[in-house]
Order: structure tokens, then C-alpha cells, then sequence
């Protein structure tokens, strides 16, 4: 049997027109856990399938998508044809609307390794679809049978020793044009740790147990209110941290760099998690405050991905994404500035008004933000910051304070502002509350949209004269003349006017204008 595995995230429409240089980690573990029953795999970006047709020999059909992906994953299974299809990753957090709206025959809701196992087991493996008796008996599957969806319970989280013993394929990474480029993600960390709740727009009768309770107490809410910020569903799909162990993690890193990839991220909703959970085991890691980092084990990780050669040679680099601010301790961020010193870091504000945060489930104060951000700063790194407009609860107080925050966290040393608008996601404690209309069409989205932007700007002049180390990517489509390049440690998009096949190729630049809030022109000076 052979499974073509389309990875569709963020092609909306079918044609992905931002974060081109970023691969998630979903599509590869699917295929690793196909790889290790045997099963001939090929993982390709919907994209490339929508311009020049489906490969020939494929017996089942496995698609990654979110919610906004549906117009292209409905195009992909129209010309699909009767071969059985599958769909997974975040789109799948209303199972009932996905299958409606793709016809995809069956929806892998949560974690779907093991799912998947028992999917092949009866009968996918042979590309046939199991009959529906024995996909009823299956956790974390949703498919009609009879014109009715059925949705079945959701799968328990994975106890960390079975979710080290999967292994996500490193082969496959071909399959993606510019891999050899892009952000590559590494699964490290599985889970969120914030298990406090929202207060807006919810039946919360302030117990407290979310707050206080004990780490198994905080697990199921009295009112069923699901957890996390209540703009967020990860910990009601995927549940508490789990760790990936330090081999695991780099013996993947490696085979990566021995593919020709050349950027690393190593992901998690919260990088200093990794680890936490042992510190707490066998209970479930559900406070995002308490333990402290597991220092030991984030420093047992980076250094065996830093002792890497290509990392030492620094013709490759490895990176993290997201942290909570009410983790990064002193200690927390001297520890990641030793290791990865002038790479970005991206924190979350999402608002800027302490209460506004305190309802919507956040973990951490807007103060406490500012102060992870001065510590990452000093520690050598670059943090980015992140907001969101449009949320429940906005005012033009909260717009206020959001628009003073973006301003103190830009003088803590914050160096890009990342604004994304309020999308309301199924199994979020904010799924009923509408989706925010754009920023132009809401006064104070537009003041938000208007600081965020005006503070990336002043960033990118500052960049003039500074040399970064970029790997090239492809040509520009908007201008040939031009290369598309991508910082090793990240940063903006850099374009290069050059008349030399650069592809692939390892340079330093020196920043010469600004095209863009998110480009810069670059100038080679050396090159690897």
C-alpha cells in the first residue's frame, strides 16, 4: 500500500502566500508512523498537487489542514476520486464541519499516532476504509455512516513514554520545495500547561480550582469550560505537556541536517515546559507557573543539538518559538541566551490591560511580559512579541493599554511586534463569540494594527549596515533579478538582487534599505 500525505497548512485557498518558509511537524510524524507499518509514503504541499496533479499510484490519501484551509482541501478531494481520504491537524477541532465540508471519509481528531495505528490495523493498511463497527470501537475518529457524522470520544493523551516511542520521518522532508531553506519543525514539547480558564462569555462560578487546585483537580473544569486562554485550543486537542527525551530530539535533528535542512525549530507551544512534566510526574503538568523550568533537562537538550557540526559551524542553526512569560525566571533566560544568542524568541501578550488578561485565561500579566522581555533581552536574545486584536472583551481601555503595551515592550527591547486578528476556534472557550472582523473595519483594531506596525518599521531602519547570515531560498516572484532569502536565526525576509544561481547557498549580507515591514534588502559580503 502506498499513502500520499498532502500537507495543506496555511494554503487556504490553495495557495499559501505566507510563512512560505516554514514546515510544521504534523505531516512528517504521520508519515513516520506510516514508515513504521511498512507503508510506502510521500508527503507533498497542497500547492504543488493543485497546479500539477496528484502523483500516480497512491492507494490512500492523508491530509493536514486548519479550519481556513477547508476551500483547498475540498479542491484536493474533489479530484481525488474513491480511494479512501483522511484529514487531521487543528481543522479537525469540529470534525462534523470538516467532513461536511472536504467529503473526506474519515477525521483523525487530538493526537493521532495511535489513532492512526488502529485505522490502519482495521483495514486501512490494505487501502480499504474499515467497516463502521470497527471504526466505532476507535477513540479520536469522527466519519458518517448513513448520511449521520459520527464524532466519537476524544483519545486520552499519550503518557510521555508511548509518545517517545514515535518517531516522525526525516525522509520525507524532500517532499517540500524549499526544505533545504525553510523552518523546520521539530516536536519537542506536546501540550500546554495552562490549564487556567476564561471568565468571559462563560458559565464560571469562581471556584478557583484552575488556579489553585491540584495539578489532577485542574484537569476537568466543574462548569465543562475548556481549558487554557479562551482564545486557544490546544490543551482541550492535545492536552498536558509531554516531552520528547534529549536522544530522541536530537537523533531527529541530525538525520534532518544529514537531509540538507538547514534551519531548525525546535517546537512546542511553550519550549520552557520541556521537562517540566518530569518534575511533576505522575501527575499531569496543568500549572503554568509552578514548577520552575526543568533547567537541567533544557540544558541536557540544546547542548546536544549545539555540539552538532553543522550547528558548531555555524552552516546551520536551531532555533525555539514560543515561551510564557510567567516561566522565563532569570535563570530561564540566561540559560537560552548561552545557547542561542541573537535568535528570536516570540512571547505573548495578546493584550496589554491586566484584567482583560485575567479573563481571557492568560497565564501571565502584560508586567510580567515586559519583564521576560528585559530578561530575554539582556540574556543576548532577540524577543519577539505578540497581540491580538478583536478579541471578547475589547475596549478602547484595553486598546489603550494594548497600544501602551506595544510602546514599553518595544523600549524592554522587544524587536518585532507579531499582530494576529481574533479567530474563534472550536473546542476554545471562546467558540461561540464571532470571529473579529478585519482591522480596518473596527477603530480600535486599526489603532493596534497602526502602533504594531509603525514599531516594525522603526525596527527594520535600524537594521541598516547590520551583516546577517541568511540562507537563499528561491527567486522573488514579484522580480526575478531578486533572490528570496531567510535569516539562519530568523528574522525578516531578505532580498538579494544577484545575477548568480544562489539557491540553496549560505551568504552574509549586509542590510542596505528597507523594502517592507517585513523585508529588507540585502547586499552579499561573504558567502559558504
Amino acid at each position: 500500500m502506498k499513502a500520499l500525505i498532502i500537507d495543506a497548512l496555511a494554503s487556504g485557498k490553495g495557495e499559501r502566500k505566507a510563512t512560505k518558509d516554514a514546515i510544521g511537524a504534523g505531516p512528517r510524524a504521520v508519515a513516520g508512523v506510516l514508515e513504521s507499518q511498512n507503508v510506502d509514503v510521500m508527503v507533498v504541499e497542497a500547492e504543488a498537487v493543485l497546479s500539477s496533479g496528484f502523483p500516480a499510484g497512491f492507494d490512500v490519501l492523508l491530509i493536514s489542514g486548519m479550519t481556513s484551509d477547508i476551500p483547498a482541501i475540498r479542491k484536493l478531494v474533489s479530484r481525488w476520486g474513491d480511494a479512501p481520504s483522511l484529514v487531521g491537524g487543528p481543522i479537525t477541532s469540529d470534525p462534523e464541519q470538516v467532513l461536511r465540508r472536504t467529503e473526506c471519509d474519515i477525521a483523525v481528531v487530538g493526537e493521532g499516532e495511535e489513532t492512526l495505528t488502529e485505522i490502519l490495523d482495521a483495514g486501512l493498511q490494505r487501502g480499504e476504509l474499515p467497516i463502521v463497527a470497527d471504526l466505532e470501537r476507535i477513540p479520536g475518529v469522527a466519519f458518517e455512516a448513513g448520511g449521520v457524522i459520527k464524532v466519537n470520544r476524544l483519545r486520552r493523551a499519550m503518557p510521555r513514554i508511548l509518545f517517545d516511542e514515535f518517531n516522525a520521518s526525516t525522509t520525507a522532508i524532500k517532499g517540500y520545495e524549499l526544505y533545504n531553506s525553510a523552518r523546520v519543525y521539530v516536536e519537542v514539547v506536546r501540550g500546554c500547561s495552562n490549564y487556567y480558564r476564561a471568565s468571559l462569555g462563560v458559565s464560571c462560578e469562581s471556584c478557583g480550582i484552575c488556579r489553585k487546585g491540584r495539578l489532577e483537580e485542574r484537569y476537568d473544569c466543574p462548569q465543562g469550560i475548556p481549558p487554557g486562554c479562551g482564545y486557544c485550543s490546544v490543551p482541550s486537542l492535545f492536552g498536558p505537556p509531554r516531552s520528547h527525551s534529549t536522544n530522541h530530539v536530537r537523533d531527529e535533528v541530525k538525520a534532518l541536517l544529514d537531509e540538507g535542512v538547514t534551519r531548525v525549530v525546535l517546537s512546542a507551544p511553550c519550549f520552557l515546559d520541556y521537562g517540566r512534566d518530569l518534575l511533576v510526574k505522575p501527575a499531569p503538568l496543568t500549572d503554568p507557573r509552578s514548577p520552575e523550568p526543568n533547567y537541567e533537562e533544557i540544558e541536557k537538550l540544546l547542548a546536544s543539538i549545539a555540539e552538532l557540526p553543522r550547528m558548531e559551524e555555524e552552516t546551520a542553526s536551531f532555533m525555539i518559538e514560543n515561551i510564557k512569560a510567567s516561566l522565563v525566571t532569570e535563570k530561564a533566560a540566561k540559560l537560552l541566551g548561552r545557547f542561542m544568542s541573537g535568535t528570536p524568541v516570540s512571547i505573548g501578550f495578546e493584550t496589554g490591560s491586566k484584567t482583560h488578561s485575567v479573563a481571557l485565561g492568560r497565564s501571565s500579566t502584560p508586567e510580567e511580559t515586559i519583564t521576560a522581555v528585559r530578561r530575554l533581552k539582556r540574556a543576548g536574545l532577540k524577543p519577539y512579541v505578540y497581540f491580538i486584536h478583536g478579541l471578547p472583551g475589547q475596549t478602547r481601555e484595553t486598546v489603550r493599554e494594548t497600544v501602551k503595551a506595544i510602546g514599553g515592550s518595544m523600549e524592554a527591547g522587544a524587536e518585532r511586534v507579531i499582530l494576529y486578528r481574533f479567530q474563534s476556534l472550536p473546542m476554545s472557550a471562546f467558540s461561540t463569540f464571532p470571529s473579529a472582523p478585519p482591522n480596518i473595519k473596527d477603530v480600535g483594531s486599526r489603532k493596534i494594527h497602526e502602533t504594531a506596525a509603525k514599531a516594525n518599521m522603526v525596527i527594520k531602519e535600524n537594521m541598516r549596515g547590520k551583516i546577517i547570515r541568511v540562507v537563499v531560498a528561491e527567486r522573488y516572484d514579484r522580480n526575478k533579478r531578486l533572490f528570496v532569502a531567510y535569516p539562519l536565526k530568523h528574522g525578516p525576509v531578505v532580498l538579494i538582487d544577484s545575477a548568480e544561481p544562489l539557491k540553496g547557498r549560505v551568504l552574509d549580507v549586509e542590510v542596505v534599505d528597507v523594502a517592507s515591514e517585513r523585508m529588507v534588502v540585502g547586499r552579499p559580503v561573504a558567502m559558504f
